[in-house]
Order: structure tokens, then C-alpha cells, then sequence
């Protein structure tokens, strides 16, 4: 708790310490209880300055208003449109820079960090337009990320191997390309995971099972056969069951030594996946207790702990923290919930 000590301390005498830049020396400011809480975390996160609700109106507003509120005020048909201008824009804009000013090489493949992120976005594009152009222009990077990955050990969707072959096998079913999506699903099939293969979703078991039910979602079912993912879902349960040893969390895991809840390396990513999977009984009342214990040990604030035994409130990330942890919630309501 030493961190919120120094936080009280602070507050008693109202005066915060900041720094501007990080060789810079310190400046005294005298501020507010609510704005010291918001500097003191506002390194890892934006504060969201959003209304809890804005009415939808049929008038443009004359008043003095932010912009995200007069966006928010307008009919749900004319926000939609200007956001999805707005994505396609902005879409163009990520290829141009990480795809064409790069000459068309690709350093970094994976979908989480490199080109087949650029891919991925593209895809989703031409899920919106169904523009055959979108369609070449992603086959293209995939392409060139195949030819980066060959001798990748990398196996997950997101940061591996698995993520080009499932992402070109889908595109080339979108083209009609047989011999090419028989390449892609070959190579698929081919991956092997190694025995010492962690749990995580970048880099670890469920990070190969997303590749499979991506597959299995856009190809076909049984494109990945459940008997190879199940025997994949039975060593995350069984490590998960043994790091927990019947503790009051029914599934934990570790990650480089510690047990993190985030989605990138932790317990809601792992969550968010087997949910995804064909479970027992036993095991959806584990997945179940685990998301129970998450909600039971949140921050008051309603961040989530980076790790086990955690008490710093600071990280707000998809990787660490509540945004991670709200997906997860969100597919348990779709999933869990609707579940005999």
C-alpha cells in the first residue's frame, strides 16, 4: 500500500510534484484532489471524460458543446456513417504508412506489432465494402508475411505463425484460390507446439486455439478438428488446476514467473478463449469460478490487478487491466450466460 500512502501524503498538503519531461527537474503545482488522482496515473492511461449517457437528437445542436457530445447527440444512422467514414479513412492512412512507405518489406510479421496487423485491418475492410481491391491488397502483405515467418517458432494467431496461415487461408477461400488455401491449412496443420509452450494468448496454448476458431468460423467448422483443439484444452486446464491447488481462484497461470490476470499473458485472455471451446461441465464451473474471483478482487476504482497479490492501480491496457478483463466479461455474458 506504500503507493497509496505516498498519494494520502499527498493530498494533505495538496501539492503535487510533477515532471514535465523526464530529464527535467521536478515543478511545484498547487492542484486539486481530483486532478492529483488523475496525474497520478495519467502516464498509463487517458482519462475518459465521456457523459454516462446522451440523448439521441433529431436538431443539430447550437450550443457550446464538445465535439465528442455534439457526435454523440446525433441519430444513430448519421454517427454510424461518420465513424465509418472516419475508420476507412484512417485505414488508408495505416496502410500507407506501415505498408507503403515501407517499400513493401515486412520486418516485424506478426498480426500484434507488424504487417499482418495491416492485413488483419484490411480484412476487416472488405468485410465493409467487399471491395475486391481490399481483398488483392491483403492477400498481397499476407503474402510477403508468409515469406517472413517460414522459419518462425512462433505459433500463436496474434503474434505467430498460426496468425498468417489462418488469415491466408481465409482470403484465399474469399478468392476462390483452392491450391491456396490448401497451402495455407497444409502449413497450419503442420505446426507443432512445443512441450514447454505457455498458456498465454501472445505466445502461448490459446493464442494457437484463436487461430483454429478463427478458421473454424470463416471456413467451416471442423476445418481444425475439435479432437486436436481438445487436446490442446486439456493441458491449459490441467497446468491451470495445478498452479491453482484448489486456492479460492479454481484457475490460475503463470507467466515468466508470475501470475498475471491481463489479457495478453493472463487470466482473461485464457478465459476469453476457452469459452470459446467445447468445455465439460466440470470445467465451465472452473472457467465460471475464475471470472468470479476476477469480479470479487477488482480495484474500487474498477481496474483490474496486473497480477496476482497486485495492489498498484495504474495499469488501464488491453494487455493489463480493466479493457482486457471488460471483453472477457462481455463474451461471457454472450456465452456463459446462454449456456444450459
Amino acid at each position: 500500500m506504500k503507493a497509496f500512502d505516498k498519494i494520502r501524503t499527498s493530498l494533505n498538503s495538496r501539492i503535487l510534484f510533477t515532471r514535465t519531461h523526464h530529464h527535467h527537474q521536478p515543478t511545484k503545482t498547487i492542484t486539486t484532489q481530483s486532478s492529483l488522482e488523475a496525474r497520478a496515473m495519467a502516464d498509463r492511461f487517458f482519462p475518459n471524460e465521456l457523459p454516462d449517457f446522451v440523448p439521441e437528437t433529431t436538431t443539430t445542436s447550437t450550443t457550446k458543446d464538445s465535439l465528442t457530445n455534439l457526435l454523440l447527440c446525433l441519430p444513430y444512422k448519421t454517427l454510424s456513417d461518420t465513424l465509418e467514414n472516419s475508420a476507412l479513412s484512417l485505414q488508408q492512412t495505416v496502410v500507407d504508412e506501415t505498408w507503403g512507405l515501407s517499400g513493401k518489406r515486412v520486418q516485424d510479421y506478426s498480426l500484434y506489432a507488424g504487417a499482418l496487423g495491416t492485413a488483419y485491418l484490411v480484412f476487416k475492410t472488405y468485410q465493409l465494402t467487399q471491395n475486391e481491391n481490399h481483398l488483392k491488397l491483403c492477400s498481397n502483405i499476407v503474402k510477403a508475411c508468409d515469406s517472413a515467418s517460414t522459419d518462425s517458432g512462433l505459433v500463436t494467431f496474434i503474434c505467430g505463425r498460426a496468425g498468417v496461415c489462418a488469415l491466408g487461408a481465409v482470403l484465399a477461400r474469399h478468392s476462390g484460390d483452392k491450391r491456396l488455401l490448401n497451402h495455407y491449412l497444409t502449413q497450419f496443420k503442420e505446426i507443432k507446439l512445443p512441450s514447454d509452450l505457455p498458456n498465454e494468448l501472445l505466445y502461448g496454448r490459446v493464442g494457437f486455439l484463436w487461430a483454429c476458431t478463427f478458421l473454424n468460423k470463416h471456413i467451416g467448422k471442423d476445418t481444425i478438428s475439435t479432437s486436436r483443439m481438445r487436446a490442446v484444452v486439456d493441458e491449459i486446464i490441467k497446468v491451470g488446476r495445478r498452479l491453482s491447488n484448489k486456492g479460492r481462484c479454481p484457475l490460475m497461470y503463470e507467466w515468466h514467473g508470475k501470475k498475471y490476470w491481463g489479457a495478453a499473458h493472463g487470466l482473461a485472455g485464457i478465459m476469453h478463449v476457452l469459452m470459446d471451446m467445447e468445455l465439460k461441465p466440470d470445467e465451465v464451473e472452473d472457467v465460471k469460478g475464475t471470472l468470479r474471483y476476477m469480479i470479487k478482487n477488482h480495484f474500487p476504482s474498477g481496474n483490474y490487478p496486473s497480477s496476482e497479490g497486485s495492489e498498484s492501480d495504474r495499469l488501464v491496457h488491453w494487455c493489463h487491466g480493466a479493457p482486457g478483463a471488460t471483453l472477457t466479461l462481455v463474451k461471457a455474458a454472450q456465452v456463459i450466460l446462454t449456456r444450459p
